[in-house]
């Protein structure tokens, strides 16, 4: 049996699984921001209606999951597996909004990589053919994040130049195999990233913690498919901020790959405005990227405004508690490469 490995990280998935359903929610700040108008629903209340942050967190899972499904032409009864993940310990977020939906659970932890993540294995399974549709989602909320992470919000602590705002917001995009679903994008390959980590310690430097690993996975993912960013309309990370940004393009030229400033956006630079929006650096969290595919990204790739492009993701794999031992921030990116429904026919 032939493999479907290509080069060393990097899986071909020759069934080119179809996103035919995706949906994004944010809260106040994201509808204040350039893809405010895209969003499926904005909360003014950061509560959402909700008692807690994390409550209002499940619910912003939970709408986008609904509203995908349904943009779909779906009910949760069609979907065999839900792939989803968080920024809580525990990813209690997805486990729980999991315990509502009733549909088979893959819980992932790839700290702001979670939606590439999900995406990828999505794509494996469903060309594995172990099931028809699948549903993947993330979310993140800057209230829980912030006192999980850093302060409780009372503190009113300073942020440095280096810090990022977590994205109050959940994405989610179904995933099929069924040719009577209309698909707005195809899943052609995917590259799963190593951890990397060089030393970075500031919890509050996320870009320079996470770009080292964002080079090491598009360099593989490059290397693997004989490809250059030329090849691409558009290569998207997800949310280094303008500190990752700027560090991957300089680690990206240094291997003779330099990226088009054209064809490469940052989700954290794209989801606010950081001259009218106070958020230092970018945005941040697992659902700033996204949001962000799932508002802005998935529509172009239906409309064939682009025809390929990278979604990559990228995460910090902290937790307090290694925070406090003092331990460095090992980093992780997920590769995927979306085409168009026209282009991949």
């Amino acid at each position: 049996m032939a493999l479907k490995r290509v080069g060393a990280q990097t899986v071909d998935l020759p069934l080119r699984p179809a996103i035919c359903g995706c949906a994004a929610v944010g809260g106040k700040m994201e509808g204040e921001g350039p893809l405010g108008g895209l969003l499926d629903q904005v909360f003014s209340d950061e509560r959402c209606g909700q008692a807690s942050f994390e409550l209002a967190e499940k619910r912003l899972f939970l709408e986008a999951v609904h509203r995908a499904i349904k943009k779909a032409g779906l009910q949760t009864g069609d979907i065999q597996f839900l792939l989803g993940g968080d920024l809580l310990n525990q990813i209690i977020t997805s486990a729980f909004s999991a315990r509502e939906l009733g549909i088979p659970f893959i819980g992932l932890y790839g700290a702001c990589s979670t939606m590439a993540e999900s995406l990828a294995l999505s794509g494996m399974l469903l060309d594995g053919e172990h099931a028809l549709r699948v549903v993947c989602a993330a979310s993140s909320h800057f209230c829980t994040a912030e006192r999980q992470y850093r302060f409780p919000l009372e503190f009113a602590s300073q942020r440095s130049p280096t810090a990022q705002w977590t994205v109050t917001g959940a994405g989610a995009a179904l995933v099929s195999l069924d040719e009577r679903d209309t698909p707005l994008a195809r899943i052609s390959r995917v590259c799963m990233g190593r951890v990397v980590d060089l030393g970075v310690t500031d919890a509050n430097n996320m870009g320079a913690a996470m770009a080292p690993a964002a080079a090491d996975t598009l360099l593989s993912l490059l290397t693997d498919t004989h490809t250059t960013p030329d090849d691409y309309d558009l290569i998207v990370t997800g949310d280094l901020g303008q500190v990752g940004h700027d560090l991957l393009c300089q680690l990206m030229r240094e291997q003779r790959m330099a990226l088009d400033e054209k064809r490469y956006v940052d989700c954290g630079l794209v989801i606010y405005d950081r001259e009218a929006q106070d958020v230092h650096a970018g945005g941040s969290g697992c659902g700033c990227s996204a949001v962000t595919l799932s508002a802005a990204l998935l529509p172009r790739l239906a409309s064939g405004d682009i025809g390929r492009m990278i979604f990559m993701a990228t995460g910090a794999l902290m937790s307090p508690t290694s925070s406090q031992q003092g331990e460095s921030i090992p980093g992780i990116a997920h590769a995927v490469v979306l085409e168009s429904p026209g282009r991949s026919a």
